[in-house]
């Protein structure tokens, strides 16, 4: 199987071009059954490979597999190989992205069994896999950098997947613009890369890195690049708005795409490349106060949204800046063991949500929700796993993930930790809101749509069950020690992280502070899961109340802290403002002036064309006329010289 490393992503893409090509022609049953299919064979190769680097870590070995399929660039001693790297690192991420796609796929049959453009659809989330693949795959830095463009480009056909509608469309131009600037850094950082290391593999590159000192101007450049990409693709401040409007495709994208699998590129990015942080302090300090600003400020926006998923979407936002915060403190294990935990429960919450709206013939409105526990009741336990999942209550998956990162975030710093946990307890309100006001009291939808409610088909149904279980039994595959744990994945990934680890300081936490800690986490989820229900259950004309109320803070989070009509004032208004000054002068002025020489001569020509008269008298007259002009000027000429 080794040797086969390529069929995997190749699967993917054969069901691409197949459906692509054949999409006008193909029956339903045919397109869910090649979309499905190629995706379940990539998934079951991917568990070959994991299967083959799991029997290596367990006889000390490092596991890492690679295959080189050409090469690539060969410029002088410059050269790029196409090359693929399976390791502990890619072997989990591929199992994570063919196997919650697949699931995906699977939900999607039923999902968007209606919708025209089927077909359309299922050859895109194909594509999308197999650029995902690559990103993970690639054992360099460029193979690296098309599937992160790849996946981008895939994300904005996605979510303007209903193009036809004009903020649709918007929202995909808005995430493709945001997700460019972050681009931007990365290609510059390839080329500092070639500059200084003379290649882009990763061998190459993290090699040498390790061999530099803490604090190079060099890495520190490199890493700062890196950083303003990962800010693009995992919707970190300053370039996060694009992830919530991101919401305007279709809901199986928004839990593949946008909670699963491409958000997590940022951090699975640095995660590769942690040697050259860890050399970086300041990057580092950077990612980690960056990190718990995204957490917090997305979980308070997330607080008083009404679509659900709006919710969810902003719930991602926060969570990834969980994941940078565990990266920023060097908790690298702890941030990848967040990336997987969290493709287990968003992926089941967002796959939930399109559930609901199913049910609500498309309504995603909260407000106009309520009661629905009866009429879906395998929706509602498996959003009630997710939900306790996310907001880090034990034993469910998200409490030991995010645990771990809060631990490393308060033996970094306190303030860190006490961010954290704010960001936290904001979590379990609002995700205890959106199930309250979903699920619980009476139905406050239309009376068609109470005729139409039913619980989802069985592909859809069957995807949040094998979801939830995840979400319930994910956080053993890295228990910590005073959990009497053996941290499973820390151990699993140890040869990824070997350099950081021996430059670092050992994490040292007594287990009393541990427990402590812990306890406080757990206590505060569980109260603000109790506010949430008496306030959105216990009473409900206090819940009506709760949603009319106007403060100061209600009203920051509710226009989402305004900081798309800041960068619509700062940023969009001035760049319009100029392009239109750059346009008039264009039209007036450069092709005023070249029109204009144009028409001189165009008028010119017209003049001179009426001497062309057809007549013999009027030529041998203007002969003479001719002649008597030269003469007249050698006349002249011979005047001026005497």
């Amino acid at each position: 199987m080794n040797e086969l490393i390529w069929i995997v992503p190749l699967l993917p893409l054969l069901g691409f071009v197949f459906i692509g090509a054949l999409r006008n022609y193909l029956p339903h049953w045919l397109v869910s059954l090649v979309g499905c299919g190629t995706v379940l064979a990539a998934f079951i190769a991917s568990v070959a490979l994991f299967s083959n680097v799991y029997s290596a870590r367990m006889v000390g070995g490092t596991g890492e597999i690679t295959q080189e399929l050409f090469t690539w660039i060969s410029v002088s001693d410059f050269q790029v190989s196409f090359r693929f790297l399976v390791d502990p690192l890619s072997a989990i991420m591929l199992l994570i992205v063919t196997g919650i796609g697949f699931l995906i796929h699977l939900y999607s049959t039923s999902y968007m069994h209606k919708d025209p453009g089927f077909a359309k659809f299922f050859s895109y989330l194909n594509l999308f896999i197999f650029f995902m693949l690559l990103l993970v795959l690639g054992s360099n830095y460029l193979v690296m950098f098309i599937g992160w463009e790849g996946v981008g480009l895939c994300s904005y056909l996605l979510i303007g997947f209903w193009y036809k509608n004009t903020n649709y469309a918007k929202a995909a131009k808005k995430a493709f613009v945001m997700n460019r600037i972050g681009d931007l850094g990365f290609l510059i950082a390839l080329f500092f890369m070639i500059a200084h290391f003379g290649t882009l593999e990763f061998a190459g590159v993290l090699g040498q890195a390790k061999l530099m000192v803490s604090g190079d101007s060099t890495l520190l450049i490199i890493t700062l690049l890196l950083f303003v990409a990962a800010t693009g693709k995992s919707a970190q401040i300053p370039l996060f708005t694009w992830l919530p409007d991101a919401m305007a495709g279709p809901t199986p994208v928004s839990a593949l795409i946008h909670a699963a699998t491409m958000v997590t590129a940022g951090i699975y990015m640095i995660a590769r490349s942690n040697i050259m942080f860890t050399l970086s302090p300041i990057t580092m300090q950077v990612i980690a106060i960056i990190g718990v600003a995204t957490a917090v400020v997305a979980a308070f926006i997330a607080l008083t949204q009404n679509d659900i998923k709006k919710v969810l979407a902003y719930s991602t936002v926060s969570q990834l800046g969980y994941m940078f915060l565990g990266l920023g403190v060097g908790a690298f294990t702890g941030a990848f063991f967040h990336v997987l935990t969290h493709a287990f429960f968003k992926a089941l919450l967002f796959l939930g949500a399109g559930s609901v709206i199913h049910a609500m013939s498309d309504e995603q409105d909260m407000r106009k929700m309520g009661g629905l526990r009866k009429a879906l009741p395998v929706t509602f336990a498996t959003m009630l796993i997710g939900t306790i999942a996310i907001a880090g209550i034990p034993p469910f998956a998200g409490f030991f993930s995010k645990d771990e990162i809060l631990a490393y975030a308060f033996v970094e710093n306190p303030l860190f930790w006490v961010l954290g946990l704010a960001g936290a307890l904001m979590t379990a309100f609002y995700m205890f809101r959106l199930l309250f006001m979903t699920f619980s009291g009476s139905f406050r939808g239309t009376e068609s749509q109470k005729s139409h409610l039913h619980e989802s088909p069985w592909p859809m149904t069957a995807a949040l069950i094998v979801l939830a279980m995840l979400s319930v039994i994910g956080g053993a595959l890295n228990v910590p020690e005073a959990l009497h744990g053996h941290h499973w994945l820390a151990n699993f990934l140890s040869p990824v992280f070997a350099d950081s680890t021996a430059l670092s300081v050992p994490f040292s936490l007594d287990h009393t502070t541990e427990y402590l800690l812990m306890a406080v986490s757990t206590v505060a989820a569980i109260a603000m899961a109790a506010i949430a229900y008496r306030r959105y259950v216990k009473s409900t004309p206090r819940a009506e109340k709760a949603e009319q109320d106007r403060g100061l803070l209600y009203k920051l989070s509710y226009h989402k802290l305004y900081v798309d009509e800041t960068y619509e004032l700062l940023i969009t208004k001035p760049l319009n403002g100029l392009a239109s000054t750059f346009k008039k002068a264009d039209v007036k002025l450069v092709d005023g002036l070249v029109n204009g020489v144009g028409k001189v001569f165009l008028s010119a020509g017209n003049g001179i064309r009426h001497l062309q008269t057809g007549h013999v008298s009027f030529y041998i007259f203007m002969m003479v006329l001719g002649v008597a002009g030269i003469m007249l000027y050698g006349f002249i000429a011979q005047l001026i010289e005497r």
